[in-house]
Parts: structure tokens; sequence; C-alpha cells
């Protein structure tokens, strides 16, 4: 199998991998969300609560199991840079304006609601970020009605979306960080690079490794869960004619069920449920719950649709082949389904039991809206016949 073929071949299974892991999570989330507001209510508080090991069952959730998505998001983004739909700064240009659109235009609606409340500042990034998986499957089920090239543009969009998250992350939300847990953790990433540098490619001493990164990262200050972005950076990633060798490659076919079926739903179910009663005085219609509501639904797809008109006005980049401006229209609405990044972002940013309530509702309302646009608009788009990009 030519290097080529192989990589679409790997592309087309990570779509349909996320997109059919997509419509798993839309489940989980609703019914972590059903429990969470049904006479079960106080076995599901309790299970999240449960001690284990020196944390309870919600911290390994979000900073253990969550390290396995970390990882293989940065696999996709590895990969899609070295040999995929990104290899090339032509390929990246517009995917990388969009995405860049799609995260200023939420950021700024979320700050002109809240400018007058700077208790809730450290929302800012919440609604900037797009859940790949909830969009592509949201994206299955419209089918064959949109050309191939736009869920193309989706994924690539949403893989520059989740850099761009996970560097906020680590550059916004650290706190009080150990330097000396910080300079263990660059010994082990030192030692990573230099395997891969030295053509290790056994998997055994980079999963070691990769495991002492994580407990120093956890103790650092900067979020645990980066360490598996680390380690999918030194994994090593061949593209020339053995390429179906490649570390890289099979650790990400490995994950990606996984993850897709498995850490994401459980996720999912442990961190949407909320109950529509424990707001208090804090409702949707708050600054917090319409900032994050207005980034989502409106931001989103403002800053996307924008930012691919005004690049193609500078004429950089091309639209999807076969794809109209409506079907990128909905697109950019699909991009305002923040859900996973979303919640992790604003669980590190907010701690109180009323402003976590409201923040889950409002990127759940938000989320919920941004589908159903999405979804109208692509379903009621005629289908366009591919033409030569412009």
């Amino acid at each position: 199998m030519t290097s080529s073929r192989r990589t679409r071949t790997t592309f087309q299974r990570f779509i349909e991998s996320e997109a059919a892991g997509g419509l798993v999570l839309m489940a989980s989330a609703a019914l972590g969300l059903a429990m969470a507001n049904s006479p079960l209510a106080p076995d599901y508080e309790a299970m999240l609560h449960a001690p284990i090991g020196g944390l309870d069952l919600l911290h390994w959730i979000n900073d253990g199991l969550m390290a396995f998505f970390f990882l293989l998001v940065g696999l996709e983004i590895k990969r899609e840079m070295v040999e995929g739909q990104l290899d090339t700064w032509p390929h990246r240009a517009l995917p990388f304006i969009a995405a860049f659109g799609g995260m200023l235009v939420p950021a700024l609606i979320f700050m002109a609601v809240n400018f007058p409340h700077p208790e809730n500042w450290r929302g800012w990034a919440v609604p900037t970020a797009t859940d790949i998986a909830f969009a592509l499957g949201v994206l299955a089920l419209v089918g064959s009605r949109v050309p191939a090239s736009l869920k193309v543009f989706l994924t690539s969009l949403a893989i520059i979306d989740d850099l761009g998250a996970i560097l906020i992350i680590a550059t916004f939300y650290a706190s009080d960080p150990s330097f000396v847990a910080l300079a263990v953790a660059a010994v082990f990433a030192a030692t990573l690079y230099w395997l891969n540098r030295r053509g290790e490619t056994r998997l055994l001493p980079y999963i070691l490794l990769g495991v002492m990164l994580w407990v120093a990262m956890l103790f650092s200050g900067v979020h645990a869960t980066l360490a598996g972005v680390i380690l999918a950076m030194m994994i090593p990633i061949n593209h020339a004619s053995d390429s179906k060798h490649s570390l890289l490659h099979s650790m990400e076919r490995a994950l990606s069920p996984w993850v897709a079926f498995l850490v994401l739903p459980i996720f999912g179910f442990a961190n949407a449920g909320v109950s529509l009663a424990s707001t208090g005085h804090m409702s949707l219609l708050s600054p917090l719950g319409l900032g994050i509501i207005g980034g989502l639904f409106l931001g989103k797809q403002i800053g996307v649709l924008a930012a691919v008109f005004l690049a193609r006005k500078a004429k950089v980049g091309a639209l999807p082949a076969g794809a109209s401006w409506r079907h990128i229209y909905g697109v950019a609405s699909l991009c305002g389904i923040g859900f996973t990044m979303s919640l992790f972002i604003g669980l590190l940013a907010f701690t109180g039991p009323e402003k976590e309530a409201v923040l889950k509702l409002a990127v759940l309302v938000g989320s919920l809206l941004s589908a159903l646009a999405g979804a109208l608009i692509l379903l009621t788009t005629p289908s366009a016949k591919p033409k030569r990009a412009r």
C-alpha cells in the first residue's frame, strides 16, 4: 500500500471512528444528565466522588483517563502535520484561518458579556473549543448530503482547534506551578525526545516514560493530561515505504476505538450530569451562561464563516471541492459544538458548584443549539456538483 493511499485510509478510518464515537458520546451525556435529575441523583454523585487511591473517581476520569484522549489528539495532530491533510502550508491555510476566527470571536463575545464581572473572566476560553467527535457525529447523521471534502475540512479545522485549546490550557490554566515537578517532567520529556532521535521503535520505553511524565505533571500545577500530548509528539512516525509499521500509526489505530467508545463516553457521563435545580441564584441568563451560549452558538459560526470569507477575498486557500458557502455555514455552526473541550476548560476555570452547574448547562445548550442549526442548514442545502477549486 502506498504512503498516500495508507494516509487516506487512516484518515477515513479516523473520521468514521470519531463520527460513531460522537453518537455514543451524545447518548452517554444524555444518560448522565438524566441520572443527575432522577431519584438516582444521590447515587450518581456518590459514585463520582468515591475515593480511589487518594483521588475521587471524577478526578481519575478528568486527570487520568482523559490523558488517553489528549494522547490520541496529539497523535492525530502530529500525523496530520507530517503526512496528512495539514502537511503543507497551502493545505493548512484555510483550516488554520477558520480555526483562528472560530476561537477569537467566541472569546470576544464572552468577554463583552462578562466584562463587568471580573470573577467570570477565567471562562473566556470555554466557548472557543470544538468537539470533533460530536461535530462529526452530527455530520454523520446528515449522511451523503454533504461532500466528503467537507468532512475533511471540518476534521482539519477541529484538529487545529484542538491544538489551540491545548496551548490555552497549558498557558492560561496552570495553577501554583511547582518548578521542581516541572524540571522532573522536562527530564522525562527530554529522554522521550532522545529515544525518538535515536530511532527507538519499541513501545514499552515510551509508555514507561509517559507514565512517569504524567505523574510529574500531576504535581507540577500544569494539567496532567498534557503529558499525553507531549508523549504523542515524541512518538516516531515514518512516512517512507515502510510507514505501515510506524509506531505512531499503530498507537493511533489501537487507541482510537478505546477513546471513542470508552474514554469520551465515560467523561461525558461523568461531567454532563448536572441537576437543573442546582444553579442556585445563578441561571443560564446570567452573564456567565449567556457568554458561553452566545460564544458557542453565535461566536463560532460568525468567526469561522467570516474568517473563511476574508481568506477567500485575500485568495488564501480554496473552498472544499463541491462545497457551497451554505455548506461552509453549516460546518461553521457545527463548530459551536464545544462539549468535551469546553467542559474540560470550564472545569479548570471554575470550581464553585453553582458556577460549575451554569457552565455545564450553558455548554450543553450552546452545543445543542449549534448541532441543531448546523444539521438543519446542511439538510436543507442542495447537493453541489464538485468543481475545480478556485
